[in-house]
């Protein structure tokens, strides 16, 4: 299947970019190319562009629709790992960094890939096909204690407990094996009302397998600090989320790193001794406009968040 996915806010990420023609950037979740296209776009031949992806079917997608280019490099790996990338590469500081959170449309839409509840697939949901553990492992393996965390934890399920001992019961009798069988047992432990409800019932479970599979929220924070740590004066760091735990993470970062002052406002001077490395240029989030939700519904949960690096 050929690599689809459309790039999200791409105007407004390579707005926000402030891209220099002779700067470095990192796309750290390079996906099919599309915004990695734009950037090198604006780049002249000493400019360049690192693309970094944990999926081996992006990473070969990506190098065929940037082929026009000479100057990018690909990396297979997670963009968490981004301080030791750019070491390897002797790269010390760069311009501008996009991350794109999430599954990618193609992901989505491949059924042998197990992401989604909407075809019928062996469980697997792995972004880096070489990772050991997939959605498998989960559903079969994980206590119930622990698929109530991750259900509530990172899908905000409200019948967590219930799909939980449902799915522990189920595969009693034989491993749950599909994405289908899957999305049997998660509606049977659901009510009526709750199977009637606009959003299909398994998409928050599924959300939640595929965060704890891929590990996404675990160092997300730790790479929203090392991705601010490498950028150099000026340089900007724009994240896109998707969904309501991803963006906290992203902007509490974003406060932590921007520093405010603690003391006293009757303080004639700051004694605190706060460190600032930059100022967040999004006080609220840019979503999509109407031209693109309309043309690509998947941006309707889609908020970019904007910091540029200030180094004193």
């Amino acid at each position: 299947m050929e690599f689809k996915h459309k790039s999200v806010l791409l105007d407004e990420c390579i707005e926000n970019l402030n891209i220099k023609q002779d700067g470095i950037y990192v796309d750290g979740t390079l996906g099919g190319g599309g915004h990695s296209y734009h950037i090198l776009k604006s780049l002249n031949n000493t400019g360049m562009l690192i693309g970094i992806d944990r999926d081996t079917d992006a990473l070969k997608a990506a190098t065929a629709k940037l082929s026009e280019f000479s100057n990018f490099k690909t990396v297979h790996d997670n963009h968490a790992n981004i301080i030791n990338i750019l070491k390897e590469l002797q790269v010390y500081g760069v311009d501008g960094i996009l991350l794109d959170l999430g599954v990618s449309s193609y992901q989505l839409d491949e059924a042998d890939r197990g992401f989604s509840y909407m075809h019928d697939a062996k469980l697997d949901m792995r972004m880096n096909r070489e990772d050991k553990m997939s959605a498998y492992d989960v559903v079969n393996k994980y206590s119930e204690e622990e698929l109530f965390r991750i259900f509530t934890d990172y899908g905000e399920e409200k019948y967590s407990r219930s799909i939980a001992r449902k799915i522990c019961q189920r595969r009693e009798e034989s491993p749950i094996e599909t994405t289908f069988e899957l999305v049997d047992v998660i509606k049977s432990a659901m009510p009526g009302k709750a199977l009637n409800e606009k959003q299909h019932p398994a998409k928050r479970v599924f959300q939640a397998i595929r965060i704890e599979v891929n590990q996404e929220l675990e160092k997300l924070k730790q790479a929203v600090i090392d991705s601010i740590l490498s950028l150099n004066n000026n340089g900007r760091l724009c994240i896109i989320t998707f969904h309501s735990l991803e963006d906290k993470i992203v902007k509490h970062a974003y406060e932590e790193m921007e520093g405010r002052c603690t003391c006293p406002k009757d303080f004639p001077v700051c004694v605190c001794n706060y460190k600032s490395y930059g100022k967040i240029v999004t006080k609220k989030p840019i979503i999509s406009n109407d031209k693109e939700l309309e043309e690509n519904p998947r941006a309707r949960s889609a908020k970019l968040r904007v910091f540029e690096r200030i180094i004193k």
